[in-house]
């Protein structure tokens, strides 16, 4: 301390755990902006008991959250433990600080040991240091065993696991918000023993809220917040004295009344910057106080406390003369935070990087594993999906009824006979003895009767043959050019179909050519005729990619297969960081010290390896047991299969970073997977799309890729040809994509 001619003392403040200068902090935008702290001063000292006291909505979590380094204010200053938090070396957030949320936040598939054993690893405890810790911590806070889940422990047991956590690596700042709550209350009294016995040596500091006002008078220091000010920040001894209270709750109630009224200045500043130092009191111990300590303490009229910061960002008390003016205290928003990094602080950034790895990865695939319903998912459904698509798709229709209408039967409904030969008789029945077995032939009489089987959906054709066709037919071969009109039309088949449905309808139409085909050439072979003659005049030689049946399978399997893996990815990760942001784990992981990516890449690694499974699972059914066709390479095959996988998990990191609802992300997820598979090629070309769709699709993670593993599996190009790597290229660009994406949001929703 130094004295000025003025007679000024100035006192330094760097030995504070926690300092709070003019913060401010909204959310919304800036026409409807929800202030939520508003020019907001605290000062923490080391080794006392904070009690941050204030009704709900007072901004209590949000400053808690500034403090950890959970968020950033939009102005103003914060200093913990000699450095701002988030900035490196500050071991806040990490292992420094020690959190309590006001929720559960633990994982509920854990045991206890489990639990601890995570938030050890996190904060780069050795497993024997851990289990030492946990026995202690057991026997302190009266857990049950071990061994038990957190899900079937009782509410005060599961705050209890909580309390431990935050206690576990007994850090320098402890920061709990609602610990006591469903507490017994001779446990309630133990812990707070403990607080004060942690605190005594002055290397510890707790901040500590609660709605037990009266159970704050064990605190040091208390700060009575409404509105996002501190109403008052002194020990709760001093402040029943000062307003001459014998509660808590009456002096939270005066400070009310005087924020709200705002009647005197001068009263209002001061209730806002009360200290032990301008009450003469040596130290903020929880004594009661006397009527002598009033006295002495209550010397309203005799001097204020200013709170200054010097150039290099210290900040000093100002004791002055009450006859001298105080220097003014700016009122504006201040810009930047002036406190700087922590120099003198051990490097914590990279200590605990193997330990968070660890624990981030076992945790995972301890819930995945624990959880029946999610591996079930995982790998009965990608086995599922294939077995249907194989079994319901591609295959021809059978059971196709059609109603024919034969003349040449003279008004029978019965089936013809024919005998095979070179003879030009009932050439009618020759002909539909070819028809293939997928069709099912039912004789009419009269012809409006076969139309309305049609009509009445009882067939899918109507067939008519005339009673001279025979005769004609043969009239038709002889007289060649000279044949005449009456003569072609009785020589033709008439044929109404239902092309209401195009697949069958089409098939309908290459079966009945095909079987006229094969009259015709058998019929010519039997007389020694060339049977060519009676061929279309069109010769389709042996196809240089594919079969001469090409099957629909073939075509479709290639998107099926990156479509199951993709969107199964998907819906593995879309929800994976909000299911453990709504149980605020997220937010407690990151306390710890665990940034966004390392759980990006926890989560990457544990989808991969499940992804792996999935894609092997997938291209066994697929190719080994449904024998779809794959001239190309294996290895690229898979190697695409799961890049593909991969680019809807990162696709999913995007949804689940975006989303703050699980409903949401289902909504988005789902709201995806009908644009992208119909535009993406996999069911039908895009070539057959307008312009603007085509340019659209190409814009999507799966068209290329259909296009590249379509390319292997059925032309057996390599990786050299364009429309192959393309795929491959155009899979990597959008998992790089989407992790950048991920990391932003991230990011910013940390601020």
């Amino acid at each position: 301390m130094a004295n000025n001619d003025g007679g000024t003392q100035w006192t330094r403040k760097d030995e504070q755990a926690v300092q709070v200068r003019h913060a401010f902090k909204s959310y919304g935008t800036k026409k409807n902006a929800n202030h939520v702290l508003n020019n907001l001063n605290m000062t923490v000292a080391k080794g006392t008991i904070y009690g941050l006291l204030g009704a709900s909505g007072c901004g209590k979590t949000t400053l808690l959250s500034c403090i950890v380094g959970r968020r950033r204010l939009d102005s103003g200053e914060i200093s913990v433990l000699g450095g701002r938090p988030g900035t490196k070396g500050s071991g806040v957030p990490g292992k420094r600080v020690g959190y309590m949320p006001q929720e559960i936040a633990l994982y509920g598939e854990f045991s206890i040991k489990e639990t601890m054993m995570y938030f050890g690893w996190i904060f780069g405890m050795l497993s024997k240091e851990i289990n030492e810790r946990l026995q202690f911590l057991l026997n302190f806070l009266d857990l049950p065993s071990e061994k038990r889940l957190v899900k079937n422990l009782s509410g005060g047991q599961q705050r209890r696991v909580s309390f431990a956590v935050a206690l576990m690596h007994d850090p320098e700042l402890l920061i709990l918000d609602e610990p006591t709550v469903g507490v017994d209350p001779l446990l309630r009294q133990s812990i707070w023993n403990h607080l004060v016995h942690i605190t005594k040596a002055g290397q510890k500091t707790v901040i500590i809220t609660t709605h037990y006002i009266e159970e704050a008078r064990q605190a040091h220091t208390i700060g009575l917040m409404r509105s996002g000010h501190l109403l008052a920040e002194e020990s709760p001894s001093v402040l029943l004295s000062i307003y001459k209270c014998t509660s808590l709750e009456e002096v939270f109630l005066k400070l009310s009344r005087a924020q709200n009224q705002k009647t005197d200045a001068t009263e209002v500043n001061f209730s806002n910057n009360i200290s032990s130092h301008t009450l003469s009191f040596g130290s903020k111990t929880d004594k009661p106080g006397t009527s002598e300590d009033g006295i002495v303490g209550l010397n309203f009229h005799q001097s204020k406390e200013v709170l200054i910061n010097d150039a290099n960002g210290s900040v000093y008390t100002l004791n002055q003369d009450p006859m001298a003016l105080p220097p003014p205290v700016p009122k504006q928003k201040p810009t930047k935070s002036s406190f700087t990094d922590c120099p003198k602080c051990p490097d914590l950034d990279n200590i605990t990087t193997s330990g968070k790895l660890k624990a981030l990865l076992i945790k995972n695939f301890l819930r995945m594993w624990r959880n029946v319903g999610v591996m079930l998912f995982i790998f009965a459904l990608p086995v599922m999906q294939v077995i249907l698509f194989c079994m319901a798709i591609g295959r021809d229709p059978s059971g196709l009824n059609m109603a024919i209408v034969n003349g040449e039967l003279n008004g029978s409904i019965s089936e013809c006979k024919w005998t095979p030969g070179c003879h030009f008789q009932d050439l009618a029945c020759r002909y539909l003895s070819h028809l293939n077995t997928s069709v099912i032939k039912n004789f009419y009489v009269d012809l409006n009767d076969a139309k309305n089987a049609v009509r009445t959906g009882k067939a899918w054709g109507a067939i008519y043959i005339s009673e001279n066709f025979t005769d004609a037919f043969t009239a038709r071969m002889v007289l060649g050019r000279d044949a005449d009109e009456e003569t072609i039309e009785e020589s033709e088949l008439k044929v109404w179909l239902d092309m209401s449905n195009q697949q069958i309808g089409i098939l309908l139409n290459r079966d009945l050519q095909y079987a006229y085909r094969d009259f015709a050439m058998g019929l010519l072979e039997d007389c020694d005729y060339n049977p060519k003659l009676g061929d279309v005049p069109i010769q389709f030689k042996d196809p240089i990619y594919g079969t001469m049946n090409p099957s629909f399978t073939d075509f479709v399997a290639p998107g099926v297969i990156l479509t199951i893996v993709f969107f199964l990815a998907v819906a593995l990760t879309s929800s994976a960081l909000i299911i453990e942001r709504t149980e605020g784990m997220l937010d407690r992981s990151w306390v710890a010290g665990v940034t966004p990516g390392e759980i990006l890449f926890s989560h990457v690694v544990t989808q991969f390896v499940v992804m792996c499974g999935q894609t092997a699972l997938v291209l066994i059914f697929m190719l080994v047991v449904f024998e779809v066709t794959n001239n190309g390479e294996l290895f690229w095959v898979i190697l695409l299969t799961l890049l593909q996988g991969m680019c809807g998990m990162c696709f999913g990191f995007v949804i689940s970073a975006l989303c703050e609802l699980e409903r949401n992300a289902i909504q988005l997820a789902l709201g995806s997977f009908y644009p992208t598979l119909l535009l993406s090629g996999v069911i039908w070309p895009i070539e057959g799309m307008p312009l603007v769709l085509r340019y659209v699709s190409l814009c999507l993670p799966l068209t290329l890729a259909t296009t590249s593993l379509r390319a292997i599996l059925t032309r057996g190009w390599q990786i050299y040809e364009a429309d192959v790597y393309y795929g491959f290229l155009a899979t990597l660009g959008w998992i790089v994509l989407f992790l950048v994406i991920t990391m932003i949001i991230l990011r910013s929703k940390r601020g």
